[in-house]
């Protein structure tokens, strides 16, 4: 070991290193040159690993197969820029076709040095299709974002030597030649597992258990029954919204709490977070220590950036390991959100909330007829929608996917002809509604189809009070938030369009009309139309209900919380989150 020299000042290379560590990675075949040079000092000087010199890179290739054949352990290769990693091509392709774990680490120096006549810079974003399992670029870690995720990438890459049957693996390392060797203990980075049904399963840890659902297909009773007898062995919840998809006895709509500015709800802090599902929309800010996210897709999903392992398998099975269905069902936790959720509710003034979104989600969802299906607009409706609770038989989707609003009506009417016997709800926008308002003439239309229209003229998400457009004022509806078009809340054009389409037409511009067609709308069983319910609504007043949602409930350290933050920006939520006990 060199007295003189340690590990590089180079985050993303103690990153590596870190990592290489805790994965059992040693195993390194080094060929010579200057772009690696923080790379290849640091693994020498810690005698942990097993350092191997080979000048030629198309023979070190070819070197880390034979090792890793004989083995059964995965090998580095560390080369330079320029043409070297190029003579790893054929070793690669060696690997590739004999799912051999190979990790070539080609060090490179910033990309957007590419095509500009610099020497020894060449472009290796795009690799061939069989020379690797997985390429990631790794750029300098330099703030908490690119450390965190450089830190998903680099557990990416070395999980995907062993994954599937394995093979090789690419990472493009950038380096800024530092001299700076003077780091004596290697921090320690953050590993993330990968656990196969046939693996064994690590403990569960001590405290508090959460459960998060995203944007979840309709769980069967089978996968719900497994998902309670977890909840009941450890005293877990469930959190989700209108598109979790889960109805069982644990779950808490927990949107109106975490949207709280000026309060610091304990309740979403837990020690363990089980992340389930898919893209969700209602951005709730749960406050893990850890995260498991469990899915068959086995992907590293990092959303709340704690995330340790991935069980790649489906949730039944995970969820019925863990389950003791012996042991006595818990639900205090549940308990204490539940009282929480009541008392937030009861703070719930009708006659605080202007007409709005908010308003009429406020009257209308808990009165959805049952066995119904809820479609949710993105953004400004999905939020308000989920301050509110829906019966335990109705099932609600959002287009969370892609996130637009481009079809979100059109996939609300697919929906629909899945089953004519039921009734289909949806809540869309003016600007959503009209950009996707052809789908109205389809003639496979049926009479299930409920659409509410909540026109209030403009894009309203970007005049809310949270949103940085609102800083632009009235000069947002210009182009922000683009006011005025299809009609500027005309109240002839959708009635024309709807009635000659053979639609039901209702129409509200203040809370007494709307509460008058409120029942016609919410019929159960068919009627002899579609029907389009079509409620005017202000910006302003749609942001001023929000606002006081928002602020139903009002705690010292949420004060806080809310007067440090204006007064740090960005960077100081870390400090915020530290102070306030996470």
């Amino acid at each position: 070991m060199d007295k003189n020299h340690f590990y590089t000042s180079e985050r993303s290379i103690q990153i590596l290193i870190s990592l290489l560590k805790q994965y059992g990675i040693k195993k390194v075949v080094a060929s010579p040159g200057a772009t690696n040079i923080t790379l290849v000092a640091s693994l020498q000087q810690d005698d942990w690993f097993e350092m191997y010199s080979s000048v030629d890179e198309r023979s070190a290739a070819y070197i880390a197969c034979g090792m890793a054949a004989e083995s059964g352990e995965p090998v580095v290769l560390t080369c330079t820029g320029a043409t070297a990693s190029r003579n790893y091509i054929p070793g690669l392709t060696e690997a590739y076709y004999r799912k051999l774990p190979v990790l070539a680490v080609t060090s490179t120096q910033d990309i957007t040095r590419i095509g500009h006549m610099i020497a020894q810079v060449i472009d290796r974003r795009v690799i061939q299709n069989d020379i690797a399992l997985l390429s990631e670029h790794i750029p300098v870690t330099t703030d908490a974002t690119t450390e965190w995720s450089n830190t998903v990438k680099l557990n990416r890459a070395l999980l995907e030597l062993r994954h599937r049957g394995g093979g090789p693996v690419h990472i493009n390392l950038t380096t800024t030649y530092s001299l700076d060797y003077s780091v004596k203990k290697l921090p320690q980075a953050r590993m993330i597992r990968r656990i196969m049904p046939q693996d064994i399963f690590p403990e569960l840890p001590k405290g508090r258990i959460g459960v998060f659902i995203g944007a979840h297909r309709k769980f069967t009773d089978t996968e719900a029954a497994s998902l309670d007898a977890f909840c009941a062995t450890y005293d877990a919840v469930v959190f989700t919204d209108h598109t979790g998809g889960y109805k069982g006895k644990y779950r808490v709509p927990v949107s109106i709490l975490s949207s709280q500015e000026k309060d610091y709800c304990s309740l979403m802090r837990v020690d363990l977070l089980i992340h389930i599902g898919d893209v969700f929309g209602g951005y709730i800010g749960m406050r893990p220590n850890m995260v498991w996210r469990v899915n068959p897709d086995g992907e590293l999903r990092d959303t709340y950036r704690k995330l340790v392992c991935v069980f790649e398998m489906e949730e039944e099975t995970f969820f019925e390991h863990y389950a003791d269905t012996t042991s006595p069902a818990r639900h205090d936790y549940m308990d204490a959100c539940r009282e929480e959720l009541r008392a937030i509710w009861a703070k719930v003034s009708e006659s605080t909330l202007p007409f709005s979104n908010v308003w009429i989600a406020h009257k209308m969802a808990s009165s959805i007829p049952g066995d119904s299906v809820l479609f949710l607009g993105i953004l400004n409706t999905l939020r308000t929608w989920n301050y509110f609770d829906i019966p335990d038989s109705v099932y609600g989707y959002a287009n969370t996917g892609g996130f637009g609003i481009d079809g979100y009506i059109s996939s609300f009417m697919g929906a629909s002809l899945v089953h004519p016997d039921k009734l289909y709800f949806c809540v869309a926008g003016d600007l959503a509604f009209f950009y996707d308002m052809n789908v109205l003439g389809n003639r496979h239309v049926g009479r299930n189809v409920r659409i509410l229209l909540v026109n209030n003229g403009k894009g309203t998400e970007f005049r809310n009070y949270m949103h940085p457009g609102a800083a632009f004022g009235e000069e947002a509806d210009k182009y922000i938030a683009a006011a005025g078009h299809y009609g500027n809340k005309s109240h002839e054009l959708v009635r024309h369009y709807a009635e000659d389409l053979g639609y039901e037409y209702l129409s509200a511009n203040t809370k007494e009309e709307y509460l008058k067609h409120l029942d016609r709308f919410l019929t159960p069983g068919l009627t002899d139309h579609p029907m389009l319910f079509e409620v005017f609504t202000d910006s302003k007043d749609e942001s001023d209900a929000i606002r006081v949602m928002n602020n139903l409930n009002v705690s010292a350290k949420g004060v806080l919380k809310e007067a440090v933050k204006s007064v740090v920006g960005e960077k100081g939520k870390e400090v915020i989150k530290k102070m306030l006990g996470k």
